[in-house]
């Protein structure tokens, strides 16, 4: 897991030592890399030239380099860190299973998974029901 910014590493250290240590136990448990041309945000679609800023972008990588999510928000509205973790936690049950199971909105590891084939057309409700509950 890499976070990439057009803020210095100074910067970086600064929101991390005086920020995320109080946010996340620790601190971020991950490299927070520069990238003050904004090219890797260039690349992906997130770097506003007029602006010199990045809008929040986030893309979970698979192992064999293939997009798997997105979601970009505009610099007002905050990440969710916990619902990060929970999508790499399904992307990574999803791909140990080789796709033999998936996984519903809002799953979490342990809870009941979903296995795709002709059986299932109209029932994902009953798994759903059974474990999901919303706030």
């Amino acid at each position: 897991m890499l976070s990439v910014s057009v803020d210095s590493h100074f910067v970086h250290k600064m929101w991390q030592d005086n920020e995320l240590v109080r946010m996340v136990e620790g601190g971020v448990p991950f490299p927070m890399l520069s990238d003050s041309p904004g090219n890797i945000g260039k690349i992906y679609g997130v770097y506003d030239e007029d602006s010199g800023v990045e809008m929040r972008g986030r893309f979970i990588i698979d192992p064999d380099g293939v997009i798997q999510a997105i979601e970009i928000l505009t610099p007002p509205v905050g990440r969710n860190v916990s619902e990060l973790i929970r999508q790499i936690q399904a992307f990574q049950y999803v791909r140990k299973t080789n796709g033999d199971e998936a996984v519903p909105s809002g799953w979490q590891p342990g809870k009941p998974t979903l296995k795709p084939g002709p059986d299932l057309v109209g029932k994902v409700w009953e798994v759903w029901k059974v474990d999901m509950a919303f706030d």
